[in-house]
């Protein structure tokens, strides 16, 4: 076991600890938005999707029921402007971060290939490369890497932790380089409908692929847009050739996603308005503590999507944490992210309407 754990770097939300407790001890109690967790409620009817499926007795499949699949197809082509997206085209995984840290692995990777990510990224990718064995490399662009053993390309748009979107143009400059050298695509937008100065585009729009999948997945999740982080749900969709090998590997592993959570995916997919009023809190809460950062002498760079700011006071990222932990307020820092962010600190809009508003009122003391 040690092995295996040993190739990981130290969980870094441990070292929070400390701040949390500083934070946590102010009068008016603690602001987390640290980690983006929703705390808005489910909407009723996904609840009421998942409860009338609780009585699932029998095991459910790896690729998911007839009525799932539908609902993602449909979803990828309504939303995400894709062409002829079939049954093979998609697969449920069970949220994303298993995905993302065990991709490497089901795809076979190990020494001797690499895989590259974003300079600044969720850690996550990093882990996955380690847990395979394999070689990994952070990027500015993507296009200046030697494709040399390039196995696996992660890009992230909207970006966590920094809520950069890449363009259309920059998507489909991507695309054609890794198609040019074969190096498979794979595109986490976890965030895409949580845009807010800029309109995020998927690799599956026909604008970015040529209206062809080879060489492309990307990463779907409804923890953010549904508020669904607890029942673990998401979905890749992409190149039948990448997914038809990982489903097979996949009903070896027994990674299903539970039933019930197969009947709300379909209910959450289905259903454009809960979308939208989620929408509204997070822009009302972003407006809030934005505003509220800036008038505090912060500047905020990128964060044109997602759900975080990405804020400097153009220190270390540890003093600014400590500052905001004296009053009362909890965010991450920036090195979580790579050596690139160890002046800003990422802070979430996942918090109630009024710890945002308080969280407000502290900046301006």
């Amino acid at each position: 076991m040690s092995a295996v754990s040993d190739r990981l770097p130290t969980f870094p939300w441990d070292k929070l600890e400390p701040y949390k407790k500083t934070a946590a001890a102010h009068s008016g109690g603690i602001v987390d938005l640290s980690v983006g967790t929703p705390v808005d409620p489910v909407p009723e009817l996904i609840q009421k999707a998942l409860v009338d499926a609780a009585d699932s007795p029998g095991y459910p499949t790896v690729w998911g029921t007839p009525a799932l699949r539908d609902a993602i197809t449909g979803w990828v082509e309504r939303r995400l402007g894709a062409r002829d997206v079939t049954h093979r085209h998609v697969l449920p995984i069970v949220g994303s971060k298993e995905l993302v840290a065990w991709l490497p692995t089901q795809l076979g990777l190990g020494p001797g290939d690499k895989v590259a990510f974003p300079r600044l990224a969720y850690p996550t990718y990093e882990v996955g490369a380690r847990l395979a064995r394999a070689e990994y490399e952070a990027y500015d662009d993507p296009t200046d890497l030697d494709p040399t053993g390039l196995k696996l390309l992660w890009l992230n748009s909207p970006s966590n932790p920094t809520g950069r979107v890449l363009s259309k143009d920059d998507l489909t400059r991507i695309v054609a380089w890794a198609r040019e050298h074969g190096v498979l695509v794979v595109s986490d937008e976890c965030y895409l409908e949580l845009g807010w100065e800029a309109d995020p585009v998927s690799v599956l729009h026909p604008d970015v692929n040529g209206g062809s999948y080879d060489g492309l997945v990307a990463v779907h999740s409804l923890s953010k847009r549904s508020n669904l982080a607890g029942y673990r749900a998401a979905f890749l969709a992409g190149d039948p050739a990448v997914l038809g090998p990982l489903l097979e590997i996949r009903k070896h592993g027994g990674m299903m996603t539970p039933a019930p959570t197969q009947a709300a995916v379909v209910a959450a997919l289905g259903d454009d308005e809960h979308v939208r009023v989620q929408r509204e809190r997070y822009a009302a809460r972003r407006t809030v503590l934005r505003e509220a950062l800036l008038g505090a002498g912060f500047r905020i760079e990128h964060s044109e999507a997602s759900l975080y700011l990405w804020a400097t006071r153009d220190e270390s990222c540890w003093t600014t944490l400590a500052h905001l932990a004296d009053r009362g307020i909890l965010v991450a820092p920036g090195d979580f992210y790579g050596p690139a962010g160890e002046n800003f600190v990422r802070v979430a809009l996942t918090a109630t309407d009024e710890r945002i508003q308080t969280a407000a009122e502290r900046l301006k003391a």
